[in-house]
């Protein structure tokens, strides 16, 4: 029988391959670009993505995040190239802690909130999962951004569309 963590490892190693597919899509002259105004740039969403798995070590080692006194700071990318080797930093980071943790620190209650208003407080272990879908969610919202940029998109859980045309 596996153990939690084991658990987790086998998924963030299968989400990592799917999300590195996806963001080596993404060419260099279409970071600034954004489908609608409500919508991040293609920079923003692919930052985010990529920094997702260092949210592991940030949830394993604090027992909340505070929006209103951690304000957000994304790292500085301008191409996939940067792009991708801070998703493999973040990768590395993110894996190397899960690995060396217990499934007994997964238990406590983390937190996230601005100021009084609190968003979630959940288990560890739920807030890492929750990382884990939230790394799914913003991959399936860049597909829609390469969609519509006519940028083929790689498959997830199969192959995509994209690919399954490649083949006939």
């Amino acid at each position: 029988m596996n153990t939690m963590i084991e658990t987790l490892l086998k998924e963030f190693d299968n989400e990592a391959n799917t999300t590195r597919k996806m963001l080596s899509r993404i060419p260099d002259d279409s970071y600034d670009w954004k489908p609608h105004a409500k919508s991040m740039t293609i920079r923003q969403l692919a930052v985010h993505i990529a920094e997702l798995p260092t949210w592991i070590g940030m949830t394993l080692f604090t027992d909340e995040l505070d929006f209103a006194s951690a304000p957000y700071q994304p790292a500085s990318v301008n191409n996939t190239a940067e792009l991708l080797a801070y998703f493999e930093k973040s990768l590395a980071e993110g894996r190397n802690t899960l690995a060396a943790a217990t499934d007994e620190q997964l238990q406590p209650i983390w937190t996230m909130r601005t100021g009084d208003q609190i968003h979630l407080a959940v288990t560890k272990g739920e807030m890492i999962r929750i990382t884990f879908s939230q790394i799914v969610h913003h991959r399936a919202q860049l597909g829609v951004y390469l969609r519509l940029l006519n940028i083929p998109i790689p498959g997830s859980y199969g192959p995509s569309a994209d690919e399954l045309e490649m083949a006939f």
